[in-house]
């Protein structure tokens, strides 16, 4: 009976083509079949055998996202497409009751007073690597702020301040996210008959060589810990090592690998992503620039991190940011374990489901003229979890998501209140695919023209 089950709103085009769409240009792709289909749709972008749903009306993803684990699951099998980069073993790639207590062991280290402590230290960084750009001279936004999150994931995850390792992590990592720069080489994660190691020039090759190098850099940092244990560390890389589950077990050096490197891709590649995006749009538009600038004046002397990050304006700038072009697009995958309906769809059992975090944030019903970067959309309205999710929501909501905004909120208060900068290309930056997330096209190029004044000459010139 469930294999007549029609499903709803099928793309019309075949199958390989929607997936060579799909890698290509992932926003045309979605804003073509979302602009036939507004609320849900099938698509064709995996295995031929798998039944695939996108999800883009909050009431319906709410219905998956508050019956996670019960009428839908969220089995680790279907995020394969990330097991080259983080291993079996990530919370990730876990199904079930093992996820769940995975994410128990992690959340302390993302949370409250952990979360707080960083805070001098990402606005440090921040002021490290900008003073290091040179003047009147082009440089990417989107690779500087790579070499702030890297830094700022460096010693807060692994507690690794300098030296030869963590020189060697830096580098390293960006080297392997750089293969993946472009729709052609993220086809290789998309198409598993293009991962053949052909040598080291090869795309593949030259992935698994840098990812073996990698690997030796964390088992040797991980050996080193077990050997000289120090119960003072608070980096995150410690606290896992130091972590027991409820059978007082505690995590091998294979699934500290792999939870080093997710964290190493979410909390590195992601959260710069976002930061780069923040800096174009207020460039781009740059009375956002003078209303943070305006908020952060108003603080006075006590523009310390958390009075910073707790700024309505600045606040609703970020979260604009992550609505208009969301890092990632999609939720993990959800698996119907049972017949259900969905907006009126009957779903039949073991149907896959995306719910869209792109569609979502450019329903014109929530978000009018929503392709118009309008941070005061944020401070006019509550957004719910299920219309407003750039970090995914349910089980698998992103861990991490209150660390990386607060980095986010730091890193551009920090950049807007003490560098002059200028957009050197007067054309709109686009989102272009690089590995599975959304990022600017070109990166951001940018120009930086000066230090800028102090907030006291701000305010003199201003009311002169």
């Amino acid at each position: 009976m469930n294999k007549q089950i029609q499903l709803p709103n099928p793309v019309k085009s075949p199958g390989f083509l929607q997936k060579l769409q799909w890698v290509v240009n992932p926003v045309g792709y979605m804003g073509n079949a979302a602009s036939e289909y507004p609320d849900i749709f099938s698509a064709n972008i995996f295995k031929p055998s798998d039944r695939l749903i996108f999800v883009n009306h909050p009431q319906a993803i709410q219905e998956i996202l508050t019956n996670d684990r019960k009428k839908f699951s969220a089995p680790g099998k279907y995020n394969a497409l990330l097991e080259p980069l983080i291993g079996d073993y990530s919370v990730i790639m876990l199904d079930g009751e093992n996820h769940r207590k995975r994410r128990q062991l992690m959340m302390p280290s993302f949370h409250g007073d952990r979360i707080k402590s960083y805070g001098d230290l990402i606005v440090n960084l921040t002021k490290q690597v900008m003073d290091n750009i040179a003047l009147n001279k082009p440089f990417l936004a989107r690779s500087a702020m790579q070499e702030i999150s890297m830094q700022v994931i460096l010693q807060s995850v692994f507690g690794l301040y300098e030296g030869t390792r963590c020189q060697q992590v830096k580098d390293l990592m960006g080297k392997m996210l750089d293969i993946f720069k472009s729709p052609f080489s993220s086809s290789f994660l998309f198409f598993p008959f293009l991962q053949k190691d052909l040598g080291a020039l090869s795309p593949w090759g030259n992935f698994l060589r840098q990812r073996s190098s990698i690997d030796k850099i964390l088992y040797a940092e991980i050996a080193t810990r077990r050997e000289n244990p120090d119960p003072n560390r608070i980096d995150i890389l410690s606290l896992l090592m130091s972590a027991r589950d409820e059978q007082g077990q505690s995590l091998t050096d294979k699934e500290l690998r792999d939870e080093l490197m997710t964290l190493l891709l979410a909390g590195h590649e992601t959260t710069a992503t976002a930061m780069a995006w923040g800096l174009y749009w207020s460039h781009y538009i740059p009375e956002t620039t003078e209303k943070i600038l305006n908020e952060i004046d108003a603080l006075g002397n006590n523009n310390d991190p958390i009075s910073l990050s707790k700024l309505p304006y600045l606040t609703a700038f970020c979260n604009e940011t992550l609505r208009i072009y969301p890092v990632a697009m999609l939720t993990f995958p959800r698996i119907a374990e049972e017949q259900v309906e969905i907006l009126g769809h009957q779903i039949p059992p073991n149907t896959l489901l995306l719910c869209c975090m792109y569609l979502v944030h450019h329903r014109e019903d929530l978000y009018p003229q929503s392709n118009l970067f309008r941070p005061e959309r944020f401070l006019e309205r509550q957004f719910s979890p299920y219309e407003f999710m750039p970090f995914g929501g349910g089980a698998r909501r992103c861990a991490g998501e209150a660390l990386a905004i607060f980095e986010m909120k730091l890193v551009i208060a920090t950049i807007l209140s003490n560098y002059q900068l200028s957009l050197v290309e007067s054309q709109p930056e686009i989102p272009r695919r690089r590995g599975v997330t959304l990022a600017p096209a070109n990166g951001v190029k940018m120009i930086m023209t000066g230090k800028r004044a102090r907030k006291e000459s701000r305010k003199m010139v201003a009311s002169q």
